[in-house]
């Protein structure tokens, strides 16, 4: 399967995107996993959230953020095609904070693997690529230390 390609969605995922889309349309926002649950009578929020992480997963929903009421529906319009590498402000505050979630991580650990540490090199340069080096040059010397930690192994 591409990443373009989305599967059809069964019955019930049916049901669960059509509660979605009336609910957004009648409310304005989208409903918390307990107001699917009681919508659609399901028996727990952990069946709610299995079938939206399914739907997610299977291209038909996403979620803007981590926070509460985020869940969309992704309609086939809404991919729009990346026309440039232009970062706006909004996505380079997300894009930093996800590689300093990443570092907060490595740096926690105990035993740090190679692979991660090369994950962390691929993350800071294309911050770089991105045309955001002085973001990219606020990590190198965390990098520096957590390789030293790797040759100390």
């Amino acid at each position: 399967m591409s990443d373009t390609t989305t599967v059809r969605p069964t019955k019930k995922q049916r049901e669960l995107l059509t509660f979605i889309e009336s609910f957004i349309a009648e409310h304005g926002y989208s409903p918390s996993y307990r107001e699917i649950m009681s919508g659609l009578e399901y028996t727990s929020v952990a069946t709610v959230a299995l079938h939206v992480g399914n739907l997610i997963k299977r291209g038909h929903l996403q979620k803007r953020d981590h926070s509460a009421r985020s869940i969309e529906v992704v309609t086939p319009s809404d991919a729009k095609p990346i026309t440039t590498n232009e970062v706006k402000p909004a996505e380079e505050k997300w894009l930093v904070k996800k590689v300093e979630h990443f570092f907060q991580t490595m740096e926690q650990g105990k035993i740090i693997e190679q692979s991660k540490l090369d994950e962390l090199y691929v993350l800071v340069g294309s911050l770089k690529v991105l045309g955001l080096d002085g973001a990219a040059q606020s990590f190198v010397p965390r990098l520096s230390e957590l390789k030293r930690k790797v040759a100390r192994k």
